[in-house]
């Protein structure tokens, strides 16, 4: 029997390569189980995927003050001593971690009891909870050639990420009757992230007499960041979040405004789908979105915006300029190397595994 348990959590980003995996996972005759937060957005995700979820404590190293980092200590022990109990329950071949804080507990636990560990990490430049959980892990994956420099040397390796497969998939037309649109104009996806953009919504709101004289707009706007007033405005469709139907707003955008989280601009290079990027600014988080967005820049995926020079004037130029040079930016994706990366994932996971049969 193979065993796996997969960790990560925080955001989107750490569950969607997971679930990207699940299909060749199951083929594979793998008996899966996830351990992630009590309350993050992965056991939301990962839940309608079918998979136990173990819920586990867990804390957050903060790099400014905050009176919750003198009691998240005690709850990332407790999230060790918790994964400890689970791992020896569910007895796994490998653990596969994606990040985020509630990983930390489960790969220490990991550590302690022998248990191969790979680490993926996606964003160029390692973060504190990846590199925490080092001295446990097996083998390192990144994504970008970049970050390998960043990684010790017998166990880096350069995977790409995972991408889900049924996003390439999609029906357009699904999609535009879904949104109550027409075939008639380009649709301009907007992409928050799970957590919504704040800055992004409001300049696509602020703009949005003028995006809609030459665009429709598909707005993922996050979780409680809905606008009312805007719910009967022709051409416009907001929505928190996008499940399955994610597929079939892929398949029905021309172009898409998001952050630059590592994994959703891969999925884009992989649709070949203009990019327009607003990467997170170096004042809400330590830069790895602004790197991100200047590496797919510098190869011709993606154009990008500062969120400093992000408004109601500079957000429809720089649509309307991506839009113009759509089809450059397009062959660039489509010359970009390609990497199966599933499948090497999956012969690492198999490696990893017959090491401890």
């Amino acid at each position: 029997m193979k065993n796996i348990v997969l960790t990560g959590g925080g955001t989107a980003g750490h569950v969607t390569p997971h679930i990207a995996l699940l299909p060749s996972l199951r083929e594979a005759g793998y008996t899966i189980s996830y351990i992630g937060s009590k309350k993050g957005i992965e056991r939301e995700l990962i839940e309608k995927e079918g998979l136990p979820y173990y819920p586990i404590s867990s804390g957050k190293l903060r790099r400014y003050f905050s009176l919750r980092n003198f009691t998240d200590p005690f709850r990332v022990l407790a999230g060790y001593f918790s994964s400890l109990r689970l791992l020896k329950k569910l007895k796994p071949d490998l653990v596969f971690s994606k990040g985020g804080f509630v990983s930390v507990p489960v790969v220490r636990a990991a550590g302690k009891l022998q248990i191969p560990v790979i680490i993926h990490e996606s964003d160029m430049t390692p973060g504190l909870a990846n590199r925490l959980s080092y001295g446990c892990a097996t083998r390192i994956c990144c994504n970008f050639p970049e970050t390998l420099p960043y990684l010790p040397e017998a166990k880096a390796c350069l995977t790409g990420s995972p991408i889900r497969q049924e996003l390439l998939t999609g029906d357009k037309n699904a999609a535009l009757m879904r949104c109550g649109f027409t075939e008639d104009k380009p649709v301009l996806l907007v992409i928050g992230g799970s957590s919504g953009a704040k800055a992004i919504n409001d300049a696509v709101r602020a703009s949005l007499d003028t995006l809609l004289a030459d665009y429709q707009v598909l707005h993922l706007c996050g979780k409680g960041m809905l606008d009312p007033a805007l719910s009967d405005t022709p051409g416009y469709h907001e929505q928190e979040y996008a499940g399955k139907e994610l597929k079939d707003y892929f398949a029905a955008a021309s172009l898409v405004i998001s952050r630059a989280g590592a994994n959703s601009i891969c999925e884009f290079v992989a649709l070949g789908l203009p990019n327009l990027l607003i990467p997170l600014p170096a004042s809400q988080s330590r830069g790895d979105q602004i790197l991100n967005a200047k590496s797919f820049r510098k190869q011709g995926f993606s154009a990008v915006l500062p969120e400093e020079e992000l408004n109601e004037k500079t957000l429809p130029t720089a649509v309307s300029d991506l839009y113009a040079n759509r089809q450059r930016y397009i062959d660039a994706m489509q010359k970009a190397p390609a990497s199966d990366s599933i499948a090497i994932f999956m012969n690492l996971f198999e490696e990893c595994r017959k090491k401890t049969s």
